[in-house]
């Protein structure tokens, strides 16, 4: 199950969160901040599968616009990458130029 979904640029700015389970707003603000920090250090040679806390994060960059998906453990990881890069594609079509 999804837990949240990100979107972070490089800067580390959080651009849109979706949560789909209750998170306090303070909560929410020191998940983020650990969780771009955790991805945005990563290089590109590592894999895009964290594990993190009792779930995983499965990220995916774009330019300088970072998706991250926070998962339960029992989700599939390359399910989770194939559905980010969809969005991506919908939204490329919708908006032109994503």
């Amino acid at each position: 199950m999804i837990k949240f979904f990100l979107m972070v640029n490089k800067q580390g700015q959080t651009r849109l969160s979706r949560y789909y389970e209750h998170v306090e707003i303070n909560k929410r603000t020191v998940l983020e901040a650990e969780v771009i920090k955790n991805c945005l250090s990563r290089s590109k040679d590592e894999c895009s599968f964290v594990e993190y806390k009792d779930f995983k994060l499965v990220y995916r960059q774009y330019a300088a616009l970072f998706i991250v998906v926070g998962i339960d453990q029992t989700e599939n990881e390359m399910a989770v990458y194939e559905l980010i890069h969809n969005f991506v594609e919908v939204l490329d079509k919708y908006f032109s130029r994503v």
